[in-house]
């Protein structure tokens, strides 16, 4: 992709993503991903209804007069974005790549992780660490992370999601919040989640394409698997072939769910037919109300 066609790509997802996030998520964003804490801020006279247990006796004694500690959210946190970029991102069949779906969502969430003055970090993996940028603030970083994301092109043939979420662990030490945006096709990967998730504040995001869920009845067609870079024919015309199908990864999607329930982190399973506006909305107004997680 040349250098203005990759500005182009930037500006449109710039432009619908931020208004997105400046009119739905900022203020779910923020309610739903707390402060670190409460840190002194200054004081200032007692006055009716103020709670005696933070008076400041050190100056009321000096002063002879009360006077109140005030405290204020630590609100600055890290936002880590780990990206599955393995070649199993880039199908799709409607609209979009599960790629390109990963990408609008990394947007809409980075833009109202700097809406709260937050930092923002990206992992792009697939079976290995294809790119780490390190956490930063502004509007400038945030671009560079769209440019990398759009521009992605992976050199792992597979997924380690595990690998990943070690890198992670090892990379980030002080506590923030880590969305994983994969189909999560690697089953390897449940010890490193469980740590990371007594670490960190993880959420997952399992994209996964209608044609993903059930197979259409199409006679013998040749697929091929871009992970294992072979070539399968397949009878789609057989009813038990397509309910082995469909079976298969409900098995999946319950494996998934499962691991996430087990490692205390939370689980978005989003088809890429449906809206991800709705799906995320939905996961911060529960989240803050706390019926989210299990």
């Amino acid at each position: 992709m040349d250098t203005t066609e990759l500005l182009q790509k930037v500006r449109k997802i710039e432009i619908k993503t931020r208004s997105i996030s400046k009119h739905l998520f900022t203020g779910e964003y923020h309610s739903t991903f707390k402060g670190r804490g409460m840190s002194f801020s200054e004081v200032r006279p007692y006055q009716y209804g103020d709670d005696i247990r933070n008076i400041d006796w050190n100056v009321t004694a000096r002063t002879n007069e009360a006077f109140v500690k005030i405290f204020e959210e630590e609100r600055e946190l890290t936002l880590m974005l780990l990206v599955d970029i393995s070649p199993s991102s880039y199908f799709g069949t409607y609209q979009q790549l599960k790629k390109e779906w990963a990408t609008e969502i990394c947007a809409v969430l980075a833009f109202s992780a700097i809406s709260n003055n937050d930092k923002v970090g990206l992992i792009l993996f697939s079976d290995q660490i294809e790119l780490f940028i390190p956490p930063k603030k502004g509007k400038q970083h945030i671009l560079r992370i769209l440019r990398e994301l759009i521009n992605a092109e992976p050199k792992g043939l597979g997924t380690k999601l595990g690998d990943a979420l070690q890198f992670f662990s090892n990379i980030i030490k002080k506590r923030s919040i880590g969305f994983i945006l994969s189909d999560f096709w690697d089953h390897q990967f449940e010890i490193p989640l469980r740590i990371l998730g007594n670490k960190h504040d993880l959420i997952g995001i399992q994209l996964y394409d209608p044609a993903e869920e059930s197979l259409p009845d199409l006679g013998f067609i040749r697929t091929f698997d871009k992970e294992r870079k072979s070539y399968r024919w397949l009878d789609t015309s057989s009813a038990a072939l397509r309910a082995q199908y469909a079976a298969r990864f409900q098995q999946h999607l319950q494996t998934t769910r499962e691991l996430f329930t087990k490692s205390a982190s939370d689980l978005i399973q989003l088809r890429t037919d449906h809206s991800y506006i709705e799906a995320l909305m939905a996961f911060f107004k529960n989240r803050t109300k706390g019926a989210w997680r299990k």
